[in-house]
C-alpha cells in the first residue's frame, strides 16, 4: 500500500514538473488559472504545511468543482498531492468548504476564515463557496501570506454576464479571436471539454450568466433542435454556478411560429411566447431568460406594430415570470433621421417609459450614448429612470479599439463610466450606484460585457486582451476596485510575479487606452461608421442612412471640427443634470478629452493646452503614434520575465500597432487638412503618403 502511495506521489510530482516545464512554452490557453509551481521554497513549504487536505461539508456539482479546483491548483503550486476528504482531519492543517446560513443570503458572497489549524471557506450557497475557493487560489497565485487571505466578499451586482455575439453558422459578429466557441454542428451529442474551461474561467472572476448567441438573433435558436444544443452547454455551465440565456428574434412568432403577426398585444402572439417559454424550461430547467435587441439597426420589434418597448418587454416578462426568468431589453436604439442626433435617441425613447416595465425586466444601457467608442461620456439614461432597473453594457471585444492587433487595456473605460457622477440625487450619484441598485433600490441589477472570446487557442486573439475579460469580471463583482489594482493582479496571475516587471507591464496597461485614443480619436472625435469598424475612413460619406457615415459624427468643415450638442446645436446636453452640463457646455472649460463630443471648434481656436486646435490635433496624433514605440521599449525590457512565446507574440503585435497608428494618424490629418488649410508643424515628420494614397490603402483593406 505504501508503495502505491509513493508511486502516486511520484507521478503527481512528475506531472507538476512537466506542467512547470510546459509553462516555458505557454500558449495562453490557461488564462489567469496557470497554477505554476512556486519557485520560492519558503513560500511553497508554507503553503504545503497549511493545506494538507480539502474537506467538503455537503455535496453538489458546484461544491465538488470547488474542491477539484483547489486540489488542482494547490497540487500544481506546491508539487504535493492535496487529497479531498469528507471530514476534517485531526491535528492537520487543511481547507474546509462549508455551507453556512449566516453568510450572505444571496448565496454568492463568501467568507474565508482561519479557524485554528484550518482555512474555512463558507457561504450561504455552494456558488459562494466556489467563488471563495477561486479567491483563495488567486491570493496564493500572488504568493501572499496565507493568513492575509482571511476576509469576506459579496458581489455588488446580481447578474454578472457575458453577451456572446455568436451566430449559428459559427461566426462571431465583431469577433477577432477565431470562430465561435460553440460547435453547434456537434452539439448536443459531443460536448467539447473546452466548455468546462470556459466555465471555470468565468466562475473564477465571479461571472454567473452567459448569453450564448448574437443580439442580432436567428430564430433558429428557439427551435427544439437548437434548444437541446443550448441545453448541453447549460449542463456544463450550471456546474460552475452559471445560468444560460438566449438572445431572441422578436418576430419569431411570425417567422418561426407561422402566425400572421408578432404584435406583443395580440393574444395569439402572447400565447405563442408562453408556450415557447414553457418548452425552453422543460429542456433547460434553470434557464435565465431573454436578451432582446428590438427596433434598432433593422431588427424587428414592438414599434413595428405601433407598440412601445415596454409592451414588448412586458409580454416576454409575463411568459418568464412563472419560472423566475428575466427579460434584458437593450436600450441601443436609433433611427435613420438626418435631422436627429443619435446621441439623444435612447433617452427620448426610454425615459418616457420609466415605471412602465414589469418587475422582471432590466433595461440594458451601453456605457456611452453612441456605440462603444474609445472614449465616450456616460449615457444620459443613467440617473433618469429611477423606477426601472438599468443594467450596464460594456464591450470587451475591441470593435473600435484596434481589433486584436492593438494592445488596449479597457479597465479605465469601465472605471471612467462607473465613477461618473450623474448628480441625480446630488453629488455622489455615480453610475456605479445606479447600476448596483443602491441609489434607486432596484430589485434587479446587471452588468454585461460583450465577450471577446473565440476559438483561438489563447481565447482572445491578442493575449493581452485576456485582461479585459478578467477586468470585467472583477469590476462586476466589486466596482470599487481600481484599474491599477486589477492590472497588477492580472499580470501576476497571467505573466510574471517579478516585481519590477509587474510594475512596468501594469503601467503600460494603464497608459494603453490613452495612447490609442491619441492616435485614433483624440479630443472626443468618434468614428462609428459602417464598413469594417477598423480602417480609418474619416472621409466616408455614402451610406443608406446618414448616421452610418463618418462625416455625421465629426462635422469637419472650413470653420472647424466637432458636433455641437449645446443649446445652440442638438441640445443633447439638456439630457444631463445641470451639474454635469456645466462641466461640458462651455467650450472654454470643457475637458479636452470630450471637446468634440459637445462643441464645434474653430481651427485657429487656442485651447487650454496653449496650442490652437490644429496644432493640438497634430500633437495628439503624432504623440499617440510615437508612444507605441515607448510601449515597444517597455515590453522589450521585461523579456527575461515573460514566457518567450508570449513575448514574441506581443512584440510582433506592437510592431503592427505602430504601423497602423501611423496609418490612422496620416488618414485623419491629411483629410482634416483639406478643411483647416494649415500645415503640419515642422517639428513633426511629414506623412510619407498623400491623402489619395492613404485612401487607396483603405480601399484595398476593405476589399479583403
Amino acid at each position: 500500500m505504501k508503495f502505491f502511495t509513493w508511486l502516486r506521489n511520484l507521478l503527481l510530482l512528475i506531472a507538476a514538473t512537466i506542467a512547470h516545464l510546459n509553462a516555458s512554452a505557454d500558449d495562453g490557453y490557461r488564462l489567469w488559472l496557470k497554477y505554476d509551481r512556486i519557485r520560492n521554497e519558503a513560500t511553497r513549504t508554507a503553503y504545503s504545511n497549511s493545506f494538507r487536505y480539502i474537506a467538503i461539508s455537503g455535496s453538489s456539482d458546484i461544491l465538488n468543482n470547488a474542491a477539484k479546483e483547489l486540489q488542482t491548483g494547490l497540487t500544481a503550486m506546491t508539487g504535493k498531492e492535496i487529497p479531498v476528504v469528507k471530514a476534517p482531519v485531526k491535528n492537520q492543517n487543511g481547507i474546509i468548504l462549508t455551507i453556512s446560513a449566516g453568510d450572505d443570503a444571496s448565496g454568492d458572497g463568501y467568507s474565508i476564515q482561519m479557524q485554528g489549524a484550518n482555512t474555512v471557506i463558507s457561504a450561504a450557497k455552494d456558488a459562494g463557496v466556489l467563488y471563495g475557493s477561486f479567491a483563495l487560489l488567486r491570493h496564493l497565485q500572488q504568493h501572499l501570506p496565507v493568513e492575509k487571505a482571511a476576509g469576506q466578499s459579496s458581489p455588488k451586482i446580481q447578474l454578472r454576464m457575458l453577451n456572446h455575439w455568436d451566430n449559428p453558422e459559427g461566426t462571431i459578429e465583431r469577433g477577432y479571436a477565431g470562430g465561435s466557441l460553440w460547435k453547434w454542428y456537434e452539439l448536443p451529442e459531443t460536448v467539447d471539454p473546452r466548455y468546462t474551461d470556459y466555465a471555470r474561467a468565468n466562475a473564477s472572476i465571479g461571472i454567473n450568466g452567459t448569453v450564448v448567441n448574437n443580439v442580432n438573433a436567428s430564430a433558429r435558436f428557439l427551435t427544439a433542435e437548437y434548444l437541446h444544443k443550448v441545453a448541453a452547454l447549460a449542463g456544463v455551465f450550471r456546474k460552475y454556478g452559471i445560468k444560460t440565456y438566449l438572445s431572441i428574434h422578436f418576430a419569431a412568432p411570425k417567422t418561426l411560429g407561422g402566425l400572421k403577426t408578432s404584435d406583443p398585444l395580440d393574444p395569439e402572439v402572447r400565447k405563442w411566447w408562453t408556450e415557447k417559454t414553457k418548452e425552453i424550461y422543460s429542456i433547460i430547467p434553470d434557464f435565465g431568460g431573454f436578451l432582446v435587441k428590438a427596433n434598432s439597426e433593422g431588427e424587428p420589434g414592438p414599434q413595428d406594430y405601433g407598440r412601445t418597448h415596454a409592451d414588448g418587454a412586458n409580454m416576454l416578462a409575463e411568459a418568464l415570470a412563472p419560472f423566475k426568468g428575466v427579460v434584458i431589453w437593450r436600450a441601443f436604439v436609433y433611427k435613420a433621421d438626418p435631422k436627429a442626433d443619435r446621441f439623444k435617441a435612447a433617452y427620448e425613447e426610454f425615459v418616457p417609459l420609466d415605471g412602465k416595465f414589469a418587475k422582471n425586466v432590466i433595461v440594458q444601457v451601453k456605457n456611452g450614448p453612441i456605440d462603444f467608442q474609445p472614449r465616450e461620456p456616460f449615457s444620459p439614461l443613467f440617473g433618469n429612470m429611477p423606477q426601472t432597473p438599468l443594467g450596464i453594457e460594456f464591450q470587451l471585444t475591441q470593435e473600435y479599439l484596434g481589433f486584436a492587433t492593438h494592445w488596449v487595456y479597457e479597465a479605465p473605460i469601465f472605471k471612467e463610466c462607473l465613477d461618473a457622477d450623474t448628480y441625480v440625487k446630488g453629488k455622489g450619484s455615480t453610475v456605479a450606484r445606479i447600476v448596483d441598485g443602491s441609489l434607486h433600490d432596484y430589485p434587479l441589477t446587471c452588468m454585461a460585457g460583450v465577450a471577446n472570446t473565440g476559438s483561438d487557442r489563447n481565447w482572445t486573439g491578442n493575449p493581452m486582451a485576456q485582461a479585459n475579460w478578467y477586468a470585467f469580471g472583477r469590476f462586476a463583482w466589486d466596482h470599487t476596485l481600481t484599474a491599477e489594482a486589477i492590472a497588477q493582479e492580472w499580470t501576476q496571475l497571467s505573466l510574471t510575479t517579478e516585481t519590477k516587471s509587474v510594475a512596468t507591464i501594469s503601467n503600460m496597461m494603464l497608459r494603453s487606452r490613452d495612447i490609442y485614443v491619441d492616435y485614433n480619436t483624440p479630443l472626443g472625435l468618434s468614428r462609428p461608421w459602417t464598413g469594417s469598424h477598423y480602417a480609418p475612413e474619416p472621409w466616408q460619406n455614402r451610406s443608406s442612412r446618414p448616421d452610418w457615415t463618418a462625416i455625421y459624427y465629426h462635422r469637419a468643415d472650413s470653420l472647424g471640427l466637432g458636433f455641437d450638442r449645446t443649446a445652440d446645436g442638438s441640445n443633447a446636453l439638456a439630457q444631463y443634470r445641470p451639474e454635469v452640463r456645466r462641466t461640458w457646455d462651455n467650450a472654454e472649460t470643457c475637458p479636452l478629452p470630450y471637446l468634440f463630443w459637445f462643441h464645434h471648434i474653430p481651427w485657429s481656436k487656442k485651447l487650454s493646452s496653449g496650442r490652437n486646435l490644429w496644432d493640438e490635433l497634430c500633437h495628439r496624433f503624432y504623440t499617440g503614434a510615437d508612444s507605441v514605440l515607448w510601449m515597444q521599449k517597455q515590453w522589450a525590457a521585461v523579456k527575461t520575465s515573460i514566457d518567450p512565446d508570449i513575448h514574441a507574440d506581443i512584440t510582433g503585435r506592437l510592431i503592427k500597432q505602430h504601423k497602423e497608428a501611423i496609418w490612422w494618424r496620416d488618414a485623419w490629418l491629411l483629410y482634416l487638412q483639406t478643411f483647416s488649410k494649415q500645415p503640419i508643424p515642422a517639428i513633426y515628420p511629414k506623412p510619407e503618403r498623400t491623402l489619395e494614397e492613404v485612401k487607396n490603402t483603405v480601399n484595398i483593406y476593405l476589399m479583403r
